[in-house]
């Protein structure tokens, strides 16, 4: 029981994570290879708040949260009018840089020795709480305003711009967003396993984190948790594969990537409207609200049946 706890725990956090990425990835159209630095910025802050100065937990967590997000806003300011290949360079940079800085303030951060003390808050019941509270946001962002933009400038940024969409304020709202989210779940991660250190929170966690999002599908919040569920809980049910993570995930990738671009769910939901329409053999909704072309097929002869 407590194993299964611990798997669960850590699902729940690793969702967290993914949620963040899913809004910035999955809707914005944003690669961010140092995703994985504001959790560390949320796991040592955090951390520092509440064994070295007394802190209160959920204090704790809103200071590491804010601080991350200002920290995120700078870094920002001048990335989201890049280009998305260099968006990702940068941030690669920028989470290789706070990995040196962690390594470096050894009297603060403990260095490569980690950080340990950190008393156990976390468990089941908060992490699944969190991942519910985080997945409802997701979910409202992507219904709103703000979250219809971030399509529109995914899908093409030009014509965004054209019919008047602010593409870099729409992109830096997304991106403080998921990183709001992402420093959250590195407050969770720390007060989890009680010991933090640097080399958890290189460039291969954010790699993962967007596997995880590609492999359920970009374009599904639902398909993303399902993926993620998968991913994360997979090492964990098989120890003995625990080692072959990234070659399990490398033949994932590929196999996704040529026989089901769009992930597992492609553009399906889980709603209440999408779930009626498989039970009465409906076509589902995509994420603009239009019938979806899924169960249609193309014969060789040029005809569209159902």
């Amino acid at each position: 029981m407590a194993l299964l706890n611990s798997i669960l725990t850590f699902i729940f956090i690793t969702i967290v994570s993914v949620t963040g990425v899913y809004i910035l990835t999955g809707l914005t159209g944003m690669f961010s290879l140092g995703q994985a630095s504001f959790m560390a910025l949320g796991s040592y802050v955090s951390a520092i708040m509440v064994t070295k100065l007394g802190v209160p937990f959920i204090p704790a967590c809103m200071i590491a949260v804010i601080m991350a997000v200002l920290i995120g806003f700078i870094v920002g300011l001048p990335t989201v009018r890049l280009r998305r290949d260099y968006i990702s360079l940068v941030t690669l940079g920028f989470g290789e840089a706070i990995t040196s800085l962690l390594n470096q303030f050894t009297k603060l951060t403990g260095g490569a020795s980690g950080f340990t003390g950190i008393p156990k808050i976390t468990n089941v019941w908060i992490a699944g709480g969190s991942a519910i509270v985080c997945i409802a946001l997701a979910a409202f962002f992507k219904n709103s305003k703000y979250g219809r933009q971030c399509i529109a400038v995914r899908n093409d940024e030009l014509a965004a711009k054209a019919m008047g969409i602010n593409a870099p304020r729409v992109k830096m709202i997304a991106f403080l967003t998921s990183v709001a989210v992402t420093a959250f779940s590195g407050c969770l991660y720390a007060f989890f396993t009680t010991y933090v250190d640097p080399t958890l929170f290189g460039w291969k966690k954010s790699a993962e984190w967007i596997i995880m999002v590609f492999f359920g599908g970009s374009n599904s919040l639902t398909g993303s948790i399902l993926g993620t569920f998968l991913l994360s809980g997979m090492p964990e049910v098989l120890r003995a594969l625990a080692e072959y993570r990234s070659v399990v995930y490398a033949v994932l990738v590929l196999l996704i990537i040529n026989f089901k671009p769009s992930g597992l769910l492609g553009e399906w939901e889980f709603t209440l409207r999408n779930i009626k329409a498989l039970f009465q053999h409906r076509k589902p909704e995509d994420n603009n609200g239009n019938l979806s072309d899924t169960s249609k097929e193309i014969t060789n002869d040029g005809i569209i049946r159902s």
